[in-house]
């Protein structure tokens, strides 16, 4: 199975709208906790996230038939987006879900990259169900954010950069969770090519689904999750992402707030990059992690 995602990883079609994101050193933060520290540059993107690798792979790889009813998405923000681009690429229709606690600025994006947009729900969960229904009434194929092979393929051609871009001593790669997807395609390829890095997750102390689901041994359901990293506020892991993340994620931080914001600072500081929440959360974790463990370097 690893193999079969080593190939769809070196085949995604990622490239024809994503470009290659440079891994930035970040000196203060090297030199602050002495620790050579990279920053990889998500939102220098079209749509400023990952997320437009996992949409555009996938929509790329539907049959002609599929293409033509076109495809239907539920998600806060950033996923939206890239399906929108990446369905406006292709010459296909789309139709976005969003939680109408959606920050407006995400919603005329969008709209501006060519996708209709239906308002529902307070939360990704709602939006998501809706999504569900409507796709079947419509007969559009529904493009999952986080659980789909393609999708998590796509986002795996994060890990295919950072290893090509860093050829020397990578101690660990920290990475925000969600719903999986990321970390998942990360962890896949990271792990394929050199073993002993180490693939640690990083996420909300009140949306830790993977966190829950890695003690418990099982997909759990977390009652409520909370709204300020609203990129990552998933109530559970993705079936096919836990499925591979229970083999190959060394461990998961959780992070509060508080250190969030501090990692937004801290970001900024270093490389004036203002990043969202979801955005921040590894280096929140990667903060926390240094002050428990001695390694000598972290991406």
């Amino acid at each position: 199975m690893t193999l079969k995602y080593i190939e769809k990883i070196l085949r995604a079609k990622v490239y024809d709208v994503a470009q290659e994101s440079p891994l930035d050193y970040a000196p203060v933060l090297t030199k602050r906790f002495n620790n050579q520290i990279y920053l990889k540059r998500k939102d220098l993107q079209p749509v400023f996230s990952f997320k437009l690798r996992g949409a555009y792979n996938k929509i790329a790889s539907l049959s002609d038939q599929e293409k033509q009813h076109g495809v239907i998405a539920a998600s806060a923000g950033n996923h939206a987006q890239g399906v929108a681009l990446s369905a406006t690429k292709l010459g296909i229709k789309s139709l976005i879900v969003m939680p109408q606690t959606t920050p407006e600025i995400k919603v005329n994006s969008v709209r501006a990259w060519g996708a209709k947009v239906v308002l529902h729900g307070d939360s990704f969960d709602d939006a998501f169900l809706h999504a569900k229904e409507l796709a079947k009434q419509k007969n559009m194929t529904f493009v999952h954010p986080y659980d789909d092979p393609y999708v998590i393929a796509g986002q795996g051609t994060v890990a295919m950069e950072i290893l090509r871009q860093k050829t020397d001593n990578i101690d660990a790669i920290f990475v925000p969770v969600g719903g999986g997807g990321l970390i998942s395609g990360i962890a896949v390829y990271a792990k394929f090519v050199r073993p002993e890095i180490k693939i640690i997750g990083v996420e909300p102390d009140n949306s830790d689904c993977l966190n829950q689901a890695l003690k418990a041994k099982r997909r759990v359901t977390l009652k409520q999750v909370g709204l300020f990293a609203d990129g990552v506020a998933v109530k559970q892991i993705g079936k096919e992402p836990f499925r591979l993340a229970r083999n190959l994620v060394d461990k998961v931080i959780t992070v509060n707030t508080d250190e969030i914001c501090a990692a937004i600072k801290d970001i900024f500081d270093d490389i004036r990059s203002v990043a969202e929440p979801a955005g921040a959360l590894a280096l929140a974790g990667l903060k926390k992690y240094v002050e428990t463990e001695n390694i000598n370097e972290q991406t």
